[in-house]
């Protein structure tokens, strides 16, 4: 018998990457309603004091200093202040750069960036391989001029111009639909964005405040960095969400005894780290 051929299946059709669909899904994705509505924690009284607490051991950080001054800006003098700040688009990239490195590296990366490439509209002329070259000390280079190439294709094709300072007039939803139509950029890489050069109150989560947050039972032990997200933006009032996101990160990336699996009793008696009054119980 002959072997019976199998019908050849019909391509399926090249979905444009900056297509009304794909922005609506992935728009939806990302706007969920808070994941844990009866999980209690954190309640506001505990975020006080857990800002409280890391302010008075670190200071505030100097890393975030010039965003805050912004935030204060925004607040008082309104669009005044907007020429002085950094672009929307600049931002956004310095973001990307920062993906799986460290601040200096991301830091050098942009620098080499500007350097190599002054203008955005050189970037978008340039070939991929002459991105990857001046953005090559920030690490995954490859990927991230693919991200920065597509985004800056697609904002031109959309806009007819590079340049995002049209975002500054959007409500926050809109915002996250608008970014989240660039491939390779996330809701943690918008919720960055939104809070620092946007002076929106969003609460980015990265592994290290995912740790904090699990470690003093904001979150239920089963979450997931995305319902972290979601349900910490519900929980933590919108006037401490920037400076605690601030202190959070920095106390993250300078100590670990927080998040030891130790016995948490133990853990007090040895060693100075503000959060271990605030540790889940166990």
């Amino acid at each position: 018998m002959r072997k019976q051929e199998g019908r050849k299946r019909k391509p399926a059709p090249v979905e444009n990457k900056c297509s009304a669909a794909k922005l609506v899904r992935k728009g939806t994705e990302i706007n969920l309603n808070d994941p844990y509505p009866n999980y209690p924690r954190p309640t506001p009284e505990e975020c006080g004091a857990v800002r409280d607490d890391l302010l008075a051991f670190h200071g505030f950080p100097q890393q975030f200093a010039k965003y805050r001054e912004q935030r204060l800006s925004s607040a008082s003098n309104g669009d005044e202040c907007r020429s002085k700040k950094e672009s929307v688009l600049d931002g956004l990239v310095c973001t990307i750069l920062s993906q799986n490195t460290t601040d200096a590296n991301s830091q050098r990366a942009f620098s080499s960036l500007k350097s190599a490439l002054p203008t955005w509209e050189d970037v978008f002329a340039a070939d991929s391989k002459c991105i990857e070259n001046a953005i090559r000390c920030g690490g995954l280079a490859p990927t991230k001029a693919s991200c920065i190439k597509n985004m800056l294709n697609c904002l031109l094709e959309k806009r007819g111009k590079l340049c995002l300072e049209y975002l500054r007039d959007l409500s926050v939803d809109e915002i996250k639909t608008e970014l989240s139509q660039f491939k390779g950029i996330g809701p943690k890489t918008v919720a960055c964005v939104l809070m620092f050069n946007l002076q929106q109150d969003d609460f980015p989560v990265d592994t290290h405040i995912f740790q904090r947050a699990k470690a003093i039972g904001w979150v239920p032990t089963e979450a997931d960095t995305k319902r972290t997200y979601l349900h910490l933006n519900k929980r933590i009032p919108n006037e401490l969400k920037f400076d605690l996101n601030c202190l959070l990160f920095t106390h993250g990336k300078a100590c670990r005894k927080c998040i030891k699996k130790e016995d948490n009793q133990q853990k007090k008696e040895t060693g100075s780290c503000p959060l271990l009054n605030h540790l889940r119980k166990n």
